[in-house]
């Protein structure tokens, strides 16, 4: 079956609560030099037939669902009843139980997955999402990923096709809104492409989340990093700004530029600075900060912008603000995903259990804390 769903690293299917749709293979820009995961894989868009066989065949498969809530006393409902059946019976296939799983939540939510669905042609992805919206009821939410510089090729006009065809929300992965940095990791997009793009997007009447890379710059282009991307995003005013703070992960041309010198990583606690930097720096609009992510190192600096702008700033310097061997302390409790906030760490039976899990860790391995704290955050890559 050449669709598939949602299903996270850590999140068992019986969570997977969206359902995920392919209209593309794979990304059109596979050379960011720190994206690990379409390397190697070669682009191409899908058919409009291959896509339409895939929502067809969900479809069917919520059919049979309601035909077996019915056999089972059930009235049509996905119901617990239902899903011990599907999830417990071998002869059901894992698409039925994905599908299952989607359906029992009823949140309708659906992700177009794969890295820039927009690159199709706006009359193939228009009929694509009049036929999902029309062949599988109760959606609510239909989300792409998409790349700013197709966005910015397209028109208003066609944006807005899109978005009453049934596209409800656009990720895009900004990343950086430095030239000078957006240039070194051939992101392929510049900074008024960025902007342009996401006024779009926001015209259009969609819901637009960026994602940023705290670290993206390291040291060499740290402070331009920071300001160019609030000087973007205050332009942008997006509904959402994801914070997705940067490690290297093995294989990556980055990488390479790391073990060569060629490009040389923030630490954590300058990652933080950083972030304050461009939180300082964000005026004028009303976006909704999110750092939901295990990758970022203060969960708790989130809020909507101006009102929580003061908050969150204050999140930043508590942790700045705490004692070399606090920090330390703090690190590695968040990198092994014990803690969420400087809060957690004033607890003092998890400061107790942390302080002894540093005394093992060390006695175990032999290492300094400081390697300890880089191969738990090394994990999640």
């Amino acid at each position: 079956m050449p669709f598939t769903f949602e299903q996270g690293p850590i999140r068992p299917p019986s969570e997977a609560k969206s359902l995920l749709l392919r209209f593309t293979r794979n990304c059109p820009w596979n050379r960011c030099r720190f994206c690990p995961v379409y390397k190697g894989r070669s682009f191409s868009r899908r058919p409009l037939s291959e896509i339409k066989a895939d929502i067809d065949a969900v479809s069917h498969i919520l059919e049979d669902l309601k035909a077996l809530s019915w056999s089972l006393g059930e009235g049509g409902r996905i119901s617990p009843v239902v899903i011990n059946r599907v999830l417990t019976d071998p002869a059901q296939g894992t698409c039925t139980r994905h599908v299952a799983v989607w359906a029992y939540h009823g949140e309708g939510t659906v992700f177009l997955q794969d890295a820039n669905n927009l690159i199709m042609r706006t009359s193939d992805l228009v009929e694509a999402l009049r036929y999902l919206r029309e062949r599988v009821p109760g959606i609510t939410r239909v989300t792409s990923y998409g790349r700013s510089n197709t966005i910015a090729r397209k028109s208003l006009d066609e944006m807005k096709e899109i978005r009453h065809a049934g596209l409800d929300r656009i990720h895009i992965g900004l990343e950086s809104g430095s030239d000078t940095v957006l240039r070194f990791m051939e992101k392929g997009a510049t900074a008024d492409q960025h902007m342009e793009a996401g006024r779009k997007v926001i015209e259009a009447g969609m819901t637009l989340s960026e994602y940023i890379m705290p670290g993206l710059g390291g040291v060499r282009w740290s402070r331009e990093h920071a300001l160019e991307t609030a000087r973007v995003l205050n332009a942008i005013d997006p509904h959402f700004i994801r914070l997705r703070s940067l490690r290297i992960p093995p294989g990556t041309p980055l990488h390479e530029d790391l073990q060569e010198g060629a490009f040389e990583p923030l630490g954590d606690d300058d990652v933080v600075r950083e972030i304050r930097l461009l939180v300082e720096n964000l005026e004028g609009i009303h976006s909704t900060l999110t750092s939901d992510h295990i990758m970022n190192l203060l969960e708790n600096v989130e809020g909507t912008f101006p009102h929580d702008k003061p908050r969150m700033l204050a999140a930043i310097d508590r942790y700045l603000e705490l004692p070399d061997q606090d920090r330390l302390l703090y690190r590695l409790g968040r990198r092994g995903a014990a803690l969420r906030s400087v809060d957690d760490l004033m607890d003092p039976a998890m400061r107790a259990r942390l302080e002894r899990a540093r005394r093992e860790l060390e006695a175990e391995t032999g290492k300094d804390l400081e390697t300890l704290i880089k191969e738990l955050g090394d994990q999640y890559i």
